[in-house]
């Protein structure tokens, strides 16, 4: 695994910033700069402004290392005690609850995040906390179905779709979050069902991401498809005139739209556990909370933060009240579950 590294600091003059208080009310001096070590899968351009904020607010020093989240797993599990990471940042509750399983993680006492982020966007036992949602949707081509026709993701297995459905690999872990989630409402049997169903009506084999399942249904190729939105944010913003628009659907009581987070962890052997856990609280701020959503066009995980102006173009929409744990631990039954449908 290739891993980049990036150093940011800030000049500050020594007495100008108050001490700083860490988790526990304990004091972490002004007189030397600190340095946080965070380990991210997040992209660069889509995590560097957080981490500059945060070295402008607290005068702290970062060093971050970029990495996909399955090899970022392993080198944190190889380093052990001698990482140099303290904290850990990664896309999907199933990456995160699958760093918690393999003990990596530390847990964390934090009224703070307590306070901003709802119960099912973090761990039960707070070892790790979402701190942006991304939706998994319906996207559908406006010149070749109405919007009447359009129902629910588990609709999508209705022979109605034959030939009409694009999907992205069951590989990415974003699909098997979905189906480990469809188990959980619907138990294994029914699920299964739901997924064979799609698969009986993919127009074509499935795609690599999701960027290419919206470019399909823009040109014609398939009708529907299910994305994440901000993939369909960066093509509309490089054409407003995409031949597709966003649905919202499960919008029925006790369902709603299947949301994930990208998220947060303080890790077992962390050198600086003080700041690591003020870096998650900063990030669940106000403040940061907006800046870190608009980024990569996602939503806040905190209640009352202002949405990305572009992002509220595509409507408000009931989110699924089910806790993003399932999507760990129903993550290797979703995978065989899928297997077996012959979801590629």
């Amino acid at each position: 695994m290739k891993m980049v590294t990036r150093f940011l600091s800030v000049v500050f003059v020594f007495g100008s910033i108050p001490p700083l208080v860490g988790a526990g009310g304990a004091s972490i001096s002004a007189n030397k700069p600190k340095k946080l070590v965070v380990y991210s899968s997040r992209n660069e351009e889509l995590i560097r402004p957080i981490f500059e904020l945060f070295e402008k607010e607290t005068g702290a020093k970062v060093e971050f290392y970029s990495g996909k989240p399955g090899p970022l797993l392993e080198k944190i599990k190889a380093e052990g005690k001698n990482t140099k990471a303290d904290v850990l940042l990664t896309v999907d509750a199933g990456n995160l609850w699958h760093a918690k399983n393999e003990g990596v993680l530390e847990k964390v006492d934090s009224k703070k995040l307590g306070e901003s982020i709802p119960s099912q966007y973090r761990d039960p036992d707070n070892h790790w906390f979402g701190l942006s949602l991304r939706a998994r949707t319906i996207v559908y081509n406006p010149e070749r179905v109405r919007v009447s026709e359009l129902k629910t993701y588990e609709d999508l297995a209705n022979p109605k779709w034959k030939s009409k459905l694009c999907l992205r690999t069951s590989k990415k872990v974003y699909n098997q979050s979905l189906v480990a989630m469809l188990i959980e409402q619907h138990g294994e049997e029914k699920t299964k069902g739901i997924v064979e169903g799609w698969v009986g009506n993919l127009a074509t084999t499935v795609f690599s991401n999701d960027s290419k399942v919206i470019k399909a249904i823009a040109a014609g190729q398939c009708d529907v498809g299910i994305v994440n939105t901000y993939y369909f944010g960066r093509l509309q913003k490089k054409n407003p005139k995409i031949k597709a628009k966003i649905f919202w659907p499960n919008q029925l009581k006790d369902q709603g739209v299947h949301v994930n987070v990208s998220g947060g962890a303080v890790l077992k052997y962390a050198k600086n556990k003080d700041l690591a856990v003020k870096f998650l609280e900063f990030v669940a701020s106000d403040k940061a909370q907006q800046l870190f959503a608009s980024l990569n066009m996602e939503y806040p995980v905190k209640a009352g933060i202002t949405i990305d102006e572009f992002v509220s173009r595509w409507g408000g929409f009931q989110k699924s009240g089910l806790n993003l744990d399932y999507a760990g631990k129903r993550q290797i039954q979703a995978i065989k579950l899928m297997d077996r449908a012959k979801y590629k």
